[in-house]
């Protein structure tokens, strides 16, 4: 099972290109003209289009606005492996930033959004291929053995046990057979979707619901200054557009021209690409991840008892998470891409034939049976990762922009959440309750500044992937670069290896 002459970043992923087939939509021209809005949102993809249509189920006769620099899916909601997990195995991570009470809260509401999703999906009649057959995470070598111990120790402790189950190896291979796969833990809240689909279904409802989306538009200024030093704009903020009634104007370019939006509001829902604003920059990492898509093989599913739909991954940092398709394929990725650098988002997130090649012998080595089955496409994006891996929602000084961002790869279920926070910040409802989850207003930690941020984030990067594939092996990592990935959870940031 080899790429062949499958090479990523040629084209769409096979997901948006299976969607825009299924269903094009109705064209959305870049934007330019000078346009009003109340809200105007930066970003087409999950959490912008989330945030669109419940700033109107709040306020229908809000007039709002969709800036999007590619096309609606064109980032990572459109690329991404489509599991609508809860994030129960957070948990410890969500108690640690809001206590109990609210961490269980948190965790209540990610839960009730892989529901959200089913249920929204029917009622709109997306078809995005929703399933929910819950999560299943297998140790696959014995250094990821009990890596889970800690989550399931606290939804015991907080009354919600049945929210990840422990399983044994028996237990494991009811569900699906690998020779590598050990003991793991199952969560029941947790679905598979067609993610391109689900993004071009928001496309559709929102555009029905009178928002208006320009495709292929870049924000080149705000109130005159370039994104680029929005560090300094911001500093005078609250001068310049914090004056009651007077709006925020969006420069933006296009192939067509220049537009410009003036807006009451603006919400950043950029993902990855966030990273290149400095405000954001420093609270986010960027990085790649790549997914190769095998051939249509629903009897050898068969033969590995992999038939019930479930999401599944291994326990390493850099993970393998895998699902199937209705017709059988399995799409698998990999989180052992490279780290971006200064913000920029180059041809490294989209067309590393290495990381892909990596996903390919992840297949390999957890479905060996498998090893003569076709890879058919592959392709990549870029993840935004916090210092906790949870996501962070909040108001810059001045209180007119909102932000939203660092789902750290598992955004689909968490970004319904988002767009609540997100539309409830822009309508200034300080009192709804969803403002008091543990993802509003979280002082995440910083980052160190570049060029130390990315040359560190690629140190780990390689230490990481070199100590993992030793483990896989089952031979001992070297000294160096077990301390290596040691050193992040040192410093006070929730990445790498847990010892």
């Amino acid at each position: 099972m080899t790429l062949g002459q499958v090479r990523p970043g040629g084209r769409r992923s096979w997901w948006l290109r299976e969607a825009l087939a299924h269903d094009p939509g109705e064209e959305c021209p870049p934007l330019a003209e000078m346009v009003e809005a109340d809200v105007a949102i930066v970003g087409g993809g999950y959490t912008g289009l989330w945030t669109a249509l419940r700033v109107l189920d709040a306020a229908p006769l809000a007039r709002v606005v969709v800036l999007e620099q590619d096309i609606c899916g064109g980032g990572p909601s459109g690329r991404n492996g489509g599991f609508a997990t809860g994030c129960w195995d957070e948990l410890p991570t969500l108690v640690e930033r809001g206590g109990r009470d609210r961490g269980l809260a948190g965790a209540r509401a990610v839960a009730d959004a892989v529901d959200e999703i089913g249920a929204w999906c029917a009622a709109h009649g997306i078809d995005a291929w929703y399933r929910k057959a819950g999560f299943l995470t297998a140790s696959a070598s014995p250094a990821q053995d009990d890596s889970w111990h800690e989550a399931v120790d606290a939804c015991r402790d907080l009354g919600v046990g049945s929210e990840l189950i422990e399983m044994n190896p028996d237990e494991v291979a009811l569900r699906v057979r690998s020779p590598v796969f050990r003991a793991g833990v199952f969560m029941p809240a947790a679905a598979t979707v067609h993610p391109a689909r689900l993004a071009r279904g928001l496309r559709r409802v929102a555009l029905q619901r009178g928002v208006r989306i320009f495709e292929g538009t870049r924000v080149a200024a705000l109130d005159g200054s370039s994104p680029s030093i929005v560090g300094t704009w911001l500093a005078g903020e609250r001068r310049r557009i914090g004056r009651v009634g007077r709006p925020v104007r969006i420069e933006t370019t296009s192939d067509v021209g220049v537009g410009e939006v003036a807006a009451e509001r603006i919400v950043v829902a950029m993902n990855a690409w966030a990273a290149a604003w400095p405000w954001f920059g420093p609270r986010i990492v960027t990085w790649s991840s790549y997914i190769v898509l095998t051939e249509p093989i629903p009897d050898r599913l068969a033969e590995i008892g992999w038939t019930g739909g479930e999401g599944v991954c291994d326990a390493r940092f850099t993970l393998h998470y895998l699902r199937t398709t209705p017709d059988g394929r399995i799409a698998i990725g990999g989180g052992g891409g490279r780290a971006g650098v200064g913000g920029r988002i180059g041809r490294s997130f989209t067309a590393d034939v290495t990381a892909a090649e990596r996903a390919a012998a992840g297949l390999r080595r957890l479905f060996p049976s498998l090893a003569d089955v076709r890879i058919e496409d592959a392709w990549g994006g870029p993840i935004d990762i916090s210092s906790d891996h949870q996501p962070f929602f909040g108001t810059l000084p001045g209180g007119r922009v909102h932000y939203g961002l660092g789902y750290s790869g598992n955004g689909v279920a968490p970004s319904v959440v988002g767009g609540r926070i997100l539309a409830a910040l822009a309508l200034d409802r300080h009192d709804d309750p969803v403002l008091d989850l543990p993802f509003v207003d979280i002082r995440t930690r910083a980052f160190p500044p570049e060029p130390f941020r990315s040359i560190g984030a690629r140190i780990f990067r390689e230490a990481v992937v070199r100590r993992e594939m030793a483990e896989d092996e089952g031979r001992r990592p070297g000294r160096i670069a077990r301390q290596m990935t040691r050193l992040p959870r040192r410093m006070g940031y929730h990445l790498g290896p847990l010892d």
